[in-house]
């Protein structure tokens, strides 16, 4: 089972946030923000939105262009949890939840399926990495 911190370190690790947001009051925006600050490959994932921080959107996982290392979710429960299926069905297996994204079903879901996943915040576990060679 991968170490979802230990990703973090990876040069190559890319990220899908699912909830991405344009909106600055929204922690889909802050989380998007700060990762990128930071220096991460991102893939905002929205099917609501066209543009986040000036990055094309993409509607769902399916639509983007390669397998992303990291599926971080800024939803609430009821959609983490139709997100979940997509991401078993496209063998994206490493997810990473953040505060209030999470309940029962989908922590049964977790397990039953054998996901690798962490529920904690990643701004706070990246605040010492960071990819910006400035």
């Amino acid at each position: 089972m991968p170490d979802l911190i230990s990703l973090l370190e990876h040069p190559d690790t890319t990220i899908a946030i699912v909830g991405a947001t344009d909106n600055p009051a929204k922690f889909g925006n802050i989380i998007y923000k700060d990762l990128k600050r930071k220096g991460f490959r991102l893939f905002p994932v929205n099917p609501n939105k066209q543009v986040v921080e000036r990055d094309l959107v993409y509607p769902s996982l399916a639509k983007i262009p390669e397998k992303p290392t990291i599926v971080d979710f800024v939803v609430p429960p009821e959609a983490t949890l139709a997100v979940l299926k997509q991401c078993l069905d496209l063998g994206l297996m490493n997810v990473w939840l953040q505060p209030g994204t999470a309940n029962p079903a989908v922590m049964d879901f977790l397990q039953q399926n054998r996901f690798h996943y962490l529920a904690a915040c990643i701004m706070v576990e990246t605040r010492f990495i960071s990819r910006n060679k400035t």
